[in-house]
């Protein structure tokens, strides 16, 4: 299978991979594309799908989760939030522990996993969908720091729930699709202390883990909010947040801006370290994230176009690919590893296609 965008997406390609629209299947994989179904993942602001054709014939894309946890997380996720914005402290509140746990074991089930962001990107509700991944994303991150079971429910616990204090806040602000002003972004800037207000005293996660949603907008130069810390005074757990993220809000399409490709987020998470984020966790970052996820379309300095067939941990920058044109000219597809071919350490990709 391999990834192609929405706006070059064809009538007759077939779907590798299903799509989902609020946790409901939108369209099944193998179903083959029409013009009305093209139209419909445009409007639904998918970044792009997989498609299967002969070119891609044996590409693999495993996912990070699979989709029943996928959904019964997010439903577990969307219950609290709509407990917190209708002001339900009645109620019940409902324990994501299970959920976390079950996020850790299947990402820990593959020790050496790397993030593939186009993995992530099949569902539409981009409110749920975001937290979800930023918990995937510190999951992985604290695996690559060597965190025990317990630092990674904790982390897992707080990242998906880093964003819960913008339920507070009023949705013409949060939707707002120009510049805000200055009381605005005053309102904004609040939603990490009232999210830490509400579930350290609702929630059975230690004061330590509930510091992720206090801190994931803090910079590691001081100039983040909500109290302006600085390098190690920010919780370990809020600095690994806030590089997942800044980086799954830059893969995302969003009213204001299109999504960045997974490379140019990289890059910009690697020119914020020791700035804007901690430089460790930066390090671990580049080693576990995947700037060409498998399946996309990559140009390599000597000319040649090839697709991602493979990703290697800690060498994220040299993927096996397979190429199919040289010079622009088609051939037969061959496979190289930029990683251990020797003939080919010379050889760079130099962007995407």
């Amino acid at each position: 299978m391999r990834f192609v965008a929405s706006n070059c997406l064809r009538e007759g390609m077939c779907l590798a991979r299903p799509l989902y629209r609020n946790l409901d299947v939108m369209l099944s994989s193998g179903v083959t594309l029409t013009r009305q179904f093209i139209e419909g993942i445009q409007r639904c602001g998918f970044t792009g799908v997989y498609i299967e054709d002969e070119l891609s014939e044996g590409i693999e894309v495993n996912s990070m989760i699979s989709d029943s946890l996928r959904r019964s997380a997010t439903k577990s996720l969307r219950s609290v939030l709509s407990m917190a914005a209708g002001g339900n402290d009645k109620a019940k509140v409902p324990d994501l522990s299970t959920q976390v746990e079950n996020l850790v074991d299947e990402l820990f089930s593959n020790r050496d996993v790397m993030v593939n962001m186009l993995d992530l990107s099949s569902y539409d509700d981009y409110t749920c969908t975001h937290s979800l991944n930023v918990a995937i994303l510190s999951i992985v991150l604290g695996m690559g720091m060597g965190f025990s079971r317990a630092d990674k429910l904790g982390i897992g616990a707080g990242a998906l729930l880093h964003d819960i204090g913008k339920v507070f806040v009023d949705k013409r602000i949060l939707n707002k699709n120009g510049a805000l002003t200055e009381d605005e972004f005053f309102t904004i800037k609040k939603h990490p202390m009232d999210g830490f207000n509400y579930i350290s005293k609702r929630y059975r996660i230690p004061r330590g883990y509930c510091n992720t949603i206090m801190d994931h907008h803090e910079k590691y130069d001081g100039t983040g909010y909500p109290c302006g810390k600085m390098g190690t005074d920010i919780s370990l757990y809020g600095r690994i947040c806030a590089v997942a993220d800044v980086y799954d809000a830059l893969s995302n399409k969003r009213p204001y801006r299109d999504a960045m490709p997974a490379c140019e987020c990289v890059e910009y998470i690697m020119g914020g370290a020791g700035t804007l984020f901690d430089p460790e966790v930066v390090e671990v970052f580049t080693r576990r994230i995947a700037p060409y996820p498998v399946g996309t379309t990559v140009l390599l300095s000597n000319g040649w176009k090839a697709l991602v067939v493979e990703n290697y941990i800690n060498f994220s920058l040299r993927p096996k690919v397979r190429v199919y044109e040289q010079n622009g000219e088609r051939v037969m597809p061959f496979e190289i590893s930029l990683k251990d071919d020797l003939h080919y350490l010379s050889v760079t990709i130099t962007g995407i296609g």
